[in-house]
């Protein structure tokens, strides 16, 4: 499951590394890429212990199981999707997520804001969904020098940053500068399991 969280970029429930944003990426966002429709899962192989649906409905879901007194577990998680510059960029509000995670709020910022974001890069090759991840080392360096609006968390190998600005200033953000280049590729694969079969598979691996 760790895995799937970092596809997101939520950093912070997988590893006390983490970018924010004040606000979303544009004001262009929209509900729905018709070529995540089906059931996506992590690779390698062995990682297959959670995977994302996509309905017919565009409506996206987490599949998994959190523990092993727990039944599988079908999460809806409203995503959005936005092009900056001819390449395709998730958004997700941290709101979003409370249902799956528990997220603390973005440390020293006060107050605290009633929501920020998280933005992923990817590009859908076929039957391979390829995402980036912001690097957050960099975003921490540009905050820190000035070049960017924002703040920077640095305490017991963790790594919090929040960057300032609207919707127009993230655009410009995404446009100027490499906040995704240097974090590790990872990718998802489409699944041949139907989201029924894979959730039977899923029950019976963790001894349902």
């Amino acid at each position: 499951m760790k895995q799937l969280f970092c596809i997101l970029a939520m950093l912070t429930l997988c590893g006390c590394v983490e970018t924010r944003f004040e606000s979303p990426l544009g004001d262009k966002l929209e509900t729905c890429d018709a070529r995540w429709k089906g059931l996506w899962t992590p690779a390698p192989p062995e990682a297959q212990d959670a995977a994302f649906f996509v309905d017919a409905d565009c409506r996206f879901f987490v599949i998994d199981r959190p523990a092993r007194d727990k039944p599988v577990r079908r999460l809806e998680i409203p995503l959005r999707y936005t092009q900056v510059d001819g390449q395709d960029y998730l958004v997700v509000a941290d709101t979003a997520l409370k249902d799956l995670v528990e997220i603390q709020p973005p440390p020293g910022i006060d107050p605290v804001p009633a929501q920020s974001y998280f933005f992923v890069r990817y590009r859908i090759d076929g039957d391979r969904i390829d995402l980036a991840q912001v690097n957050s080392e960099r975003v921490a360096k540009l905050v820190e020098i000035g070049k960017l609006d924002g703040t920077v968390s640095r305490a017991n190998k963790e790594l919090h940053v929040y960057v300032r600005g609207d919707a127009a200033r993230m655009l410009k953000i995404v446009r100027d500068e490499p906040v995704f280049e240097g974090s590790a590729p990872t990718y998802l694969a489409r699944s041949a399991l139907s989201v029924g079969e894979f959730e039977r598979k899923l029950a019976r691996a963790r001894g349902h």
